[in-house]
């Protein structure tokens, strides 16, 4: 048996379809074990631990509970504060105040950071106490897992809209003949890589698709949409806001300092727009852009049943780890090899993912670089939990023309 104390739960980072899921495996599976005397909830990420603004999860009522596992956003509030070394003396007395000794933290890159930070911090201070970090993030770039909750949603809800945005474009015929659509993804290009589900023939959008693992080429860019157009007459582009230049800086980042987090990360957004003035200027063709914004990653409506019960499943499996005496640890998703999907976690040390970054490897690219290769469909279409709308196309057989 593990050490009897209390358990708390946060939330940091981006919102997504599913943290809410995570959250909610893990307090139904800490109430089976007698080691969790009381579980409470971090408002607002580390930030609830340093101003003590906790709330007692015991006294919710276990439907509100249930609900979270199809709730999106993040129910306790969330947060992106970098810890700084005068914080430690007041986490450790907060947690010694109430006697907590299970520590979960579901986020991202920085919120393992922070994750394995505490944990340090508490074996430096020999406090016996038990941290788990659940996988979190849209943007599915933490190594040493599969996947990470939250893409498959993300992954659906654009399939699906940049689908609608290519037969909106088809449609128009005389104005708006090309279309950006600007996804979310800071370094990484696997949201955008996703848009290619939208595709239900070859010849569909998206037609063309800029990661930020290949390098942005201008003229490169405006040949391959010269060639869409003159063949379809329109065309539809999907682009990450993460877009890089051949010699590795952004193509558009904020300068401002207030759009810049503690961690040093600045506000993305504004390469559609870079983009469009590009096919204006280039090649004289009026285009479109349309960004999504934080909707795409935080909608229910299209979430992936898949991906909720995967974070369901870590969660629960996060507590199970550190009742059996684990810590420093964060949950992975192990898909198995076979032709059938078949998920299963894992575990692997924090200090091995935080602040790293998984990109989409090259066998997941076309050899253009402006695609996805039948690798990357074969990878992201079981984690969208199943077939996408059926849509149609007229048959169009025309009445002969009567007059000359």
């Amino acid at each position: 048996m593990g050490v009897k104390g209390n358990a708390i739960f946060a939330q940091s980072g981006g919102p997504t379809a599913v943290i809410n899921s995570s959250i909610c495996g893990a307090i139904q599976e800490a109430r089976k074990h007698e080691e969790i005397t009381a579980m409470y909830g971090s408002i607002n990420g580390i930030l609830g631990v340093l101003g003590e603004n906790m709330i007692d999860l015991n006294r919710e009522s276990r439907r509100n509970i249930e609900l979270l596992r199809q709730t999106p956003s993040s129910a306790l509030g969330s947060s992106r504060h970098k810890l700084k070394e005068e914080d430690y003396d007041r986490i450790l007395d907060v947690l010694t105040a109430h006697n907590i000794r299970y520590f979960f933290i579901a986020g991202g890159n920085d919120s393992m950071d922070t994750a394995d930070k505490v944990f340090r911090m508490a074996r430096e201070k020999h406090y016996e106490l038990y941290v788990m970090g659940l996988p979190k993030t849209v943007d599915n770039d933490l190594p040493l897992t599969d996947h990470c909750p939250g893409y498959g949603s993300v992954a659906r809800w654009l399939a699906v809209s940049v689908r609608d945005a290519g037969l909106d474009t088809e449609a128009i015929y005389t104005s708006d003949t090309i279309k950006i659509v600007e996804t979310m993804g800071r370094n990484t290009g696997w949201i955008t890589a996703a848009t290619a589900l939208a595709r239900q023939e070859e010849d569909d959008a998206p037609h063309i698709i800029l990661l930020p693992e290949v390098p942005f080429n201008r003229e490169n860019f405006l040949s391959a949409v010269e060639r869409v157009y003159r063949k379809r007459g329109y065309a539809l582009i999907t682009c990450c806001e993460g877009l890089k230049e051949e010699g590795g800086g952004y193509l558009t980042a904020s300068q401002r300092s207030l759009d810049t987090d503690t961690f040093g990360h600045k506000q993305l957004g504004g390469v559609g727009e870079l983009l469009c003035g590009m096919i204006a200027e280039g090649l004289k063709i009026k285009a479109r852009a349309d960004k999504p914004g934080t909707i795409q990653r935080v909608s229910s409506v299209l979430a992936s049943p898949v991906d909720a019960e995967e974070a369901y499943i870590s969660g629960a499996q996060a507590v199970r780890h550190a009742v059996e005496g684990k810590s420093g640890c964060m949950v992975t998703l192990e898909r198995e090899a076979g032709e059938k999907y078949v998920c299963r976690t894992g575990i692997v040390s924090l200090a091995e993912v935080a602040n790293k970054e998984k990109k989409v490897p090259r066998e997941f690219i076309n050899e253009e670089g402006n695609g996805v290769s039948r690798k990357f469909l074969e990878y992201v279409t079981p984690l969208i939990g199943g077939p996408l709308p059926e849509y149609t196309r007229l048959e169009r057989h025309f009445v002969g023309k009567r007059l000359a």
